[in-house]
C-alpha cells in the first residue's frame, strides 16, 4: 500500500506540476509527503570560485531561499490534508535522495522528469534518470 511519498524538487516548472499529481494522490490513500531539496555541492563549489562572496554567506543565502520556496510547497500540500515533513540536505542530488528513500521507508518517489539544468540530458534529466534507475521503491516521473 502507498501510504508515504518523497517528493524531491528543485523548484522548477515540471517540479512545480508535480505537486498537482501528489495532491490527486491523497484519493489513492497517500497519507503523507516528505519534501526534500537538495543544495547541489557542485553547483555551489562551480558558483563559489567565481564570486567575491565568503562560501558560508553564499551557503546561508541559497538556503534561505530554498526555505522559502519548500514552505509554499508545504502549505500547498498541508491545506490538502497531507502529513507535511521538510527536508533541505547539500550533497549530490541523486544520493541523497536515495539516501532519504531508505531513512524515511516511502512507498514511492514522485520527481520531475527535468529540473532546472536540463541542458545535459535531453531525453531525461541526470537526476531523475539515476533515481529511477537506482532506487528500491517505485517512481511517478512527471513529465513537462
Amino acid at each position: 500500500m502507498l501510504d508515504k511519498i518523497l517528493f524531491p524538487t528543485d523548484f522548477s516548472d515540471v517540479s512545480k506540476k508535480a505537486v498537482g499529481y501528489i495532491k490527486q494522490l491523497k484519493q489513492a490513500g497517500i497519507k503523507e509527503v516528505v519534501v526534500l531539496h537538495v543544495i547541489d555541492e557542485r553547483e555551489i563549489d562551480a558558483i563559489f570560485q567565481h564570486s567575491a562572496v565568503r562560501f558560508e554567506d553564499m551557503v546561508r543565502s541559497i538556503r534561505a531561499d530554498a526555505k522559502k520556496e519548500i514552505e509554499a510547497v508545504e502549505r500547498e500540500l498541508k491545506g490538502n490534508g497531507f502529513t507535511v515533513k521538510v527536508k533541505i540536505e547539500r550533497g549530490i542530488p541523486f544520493q541523497i535522495i536515495l539516501r532519504v528513500e531508505d531513512e524515511e521507508d516511502v512507498s514511492a518517489i514522485v520527481i520531475g522528469s527535468h529540473g532546472k539544468s536540463n541542458i545535459k540530458e535531453m531525453l531525461l534529466g541526470s537526476v531523475s534518470e539515476k533515481v529511477i534507475r537506482k532506487s528500491k521503491k517505485p517512481v511517478l516521473v512527471v513529465k513537462r
